[in-house]
């Protein structure tokens, strides 16, 4: 039985004992929710349960989607997505020199051992770990394998980067993206030979993604590094959390300000102030604010529409009914579907906003693929072997670009606060 089934199954067997508490609690108060202190903490943990087994159930569900893909793609002689994909780039990409067995070694061994593993490797390798680099400071360009991997790990932790379009930019500095600033008028109903009117209305515009340094350092004991030949794994590890939680953030509520512009940063560039929708509280989210954010969306876009919450909010969410006295939070029910506000799926991040007072962001709902992300593909691994000589460490420090912004302020809306 796959894993994310029997989260699913546990996941339904805890909200039906959630609910049933809810019940006891409003049956005995004669329909008020006024729960016992002992209550509320009973209450407490099981939230942090379901939200566990939700976040789980989400990474299971994206990596078995992976997988099917891959085995696909495997199965029918086709090229893996590389967009939502990455990893699997290094199994049709035309074979480098920073793509060879012996390049892989040697920057193993480099991460391990600093210079002594250019000994013996073959001028094209030499030259290929020391391109670009202060061979002074120690620089060297990470192998194709390393990074490949580390941008998957950044995928699996990020849920921004797992809903929209990501392009890399290789050559140039930046990446422009058309749209459509107006549209044309309506067409003429006219005659067989003619042509109609000629449109003075339809305008073309440009948005432009620059990626940005992103960089983060980290120290490992040598004793670490002589006992553990894959360090590899330690340093993609810690690298890839740092560099998850400063995109998450970024993708959220980046000011674009040499950073990403997120979609909760009301701005001109990205979404406006025309987009949000208040909640009808300044402390909470009431059940018609949400019915009123979604339809805000056009139809084409409420196909593909996804929730953003912190989890204190879909904590409230999973409290509301309808006049009907049904819950608005769906549970997953059925294997292989994710859990539902208002019959559409949603994601939970720490880094949304969660203040509940008057006039600040508490949710967005929209078509995140039209949310688009430019990434250089480079990543580059300083090793500091003397800065940190005397406490026995060695620094590692990884760099990365990247940029992101939302592209169609329509295909979003937000909710806030009143």
């Amino acid at each position: 039985m796959r894993k994310s089934i029997e989260l699913k199954d546990q996941l339904q067997r805890d909200t039906v004992e959630y609910r049933q508490t809810l019940k006891t609690i409003e049956d005995r108060e004669g329909g008020k929710f006024r729960p016992t202190a002992d209550e509320k903490e009973k209450l407490r943990v099981m939230d942090e349960a379901l939200t566990s087994l939700e976040e789980q159930i989400q990474m299971y569900d994206h990596q078995e989607e992976r997988e099917r893909k891959i085995a696909g793609g495997t199965q029918a002689g086709k090229k893996p997505n590389l967009i939502d994909d990455p990893a699997p780039a290094n199994a049709n990409r035309e074979k480098t020199i920073r793509g060879s067995a012996e390049y892989a070694t040697r920057f193993s061994g480099f991460l391990r051992n600093g210079e002594v593993a250019f000994n013996g490797a073959s001028p094209e390798i030499r030259a290929a770990l020391q391109s670009d680099s202060d061979t002074g400071g120690g620089y060297t360009v990470a192998s194709e394998e390393f990074s490949d991997r580390f941008i998957q790990s950044v995928n699996n932790q990020v849920f921004i980067r797992q809903l929209a379009t990501i392009d890399t930019v290789s050559a140039a500095q930046s990446l422009g993206i058309p749209t459509l600033a107006s549209d044309p008028d309506d067409p003429d109903w006219t005659s067989e030979i003619a042509t109609g009117a000629e449109d003075q209305s339809m305008s073309l515009g440009k948005r432009e993604l620059r990626p940005h340094p992103l960089a983060k350092r980290i120290k490992v004991s040598k004793k670490m590094i002589r006992l553990n030949p894959k360090i590899e794994g330690k340093v993609i590890e810690r690298l890839s959390y740092k560099f998850a939680v400063a995109q998450e953030k970024g993708f959220l509520v980046g000011n674009g300000a040499e950073q990403p512009l997120g979609v909760f940063t009301p701005s001109a560039n990205g979404i406006t102030t025309g987009r949000d929708v208040v909640t009808g509280s300044a402390t909470a989210i009431l059940a018609d604010s949400l019915f009123d954010v979604f339809y805000s969306l056009k139809s084409q876009y409420q196909m593909k529409a996804v929730w953003g919450f912190h989890r204190t909010a879909v904590q409230q969410i999973r409290k509301l009914k309808d006049s009907q006295g049904r819950y608005l939070w769906e549970p997953a029910i059925t294997g292989g579907q994710p859990s539902l506000i208002l019959d559409r799926p949603f994601f939970m991040s720490e880094y949304a906003p969660n203040t509940f007072t008057t006039g600040l962001y508490v949710g967005i709902v929209g078509d995140f693929s039209f949310y688009n992300i430019a990434d250089a593909l480079n990543l580059e691994i300083q090793r500091l072997t003397e800065l940190y000589a005397e406490s026995n460490q060695v620094g590692f420090i990884g760099r990365a670009e990247s940029d992101g912004m939302p592209v169609l302020e329509e295909a979003f809306a937000r909710l806030k606060t009143s």
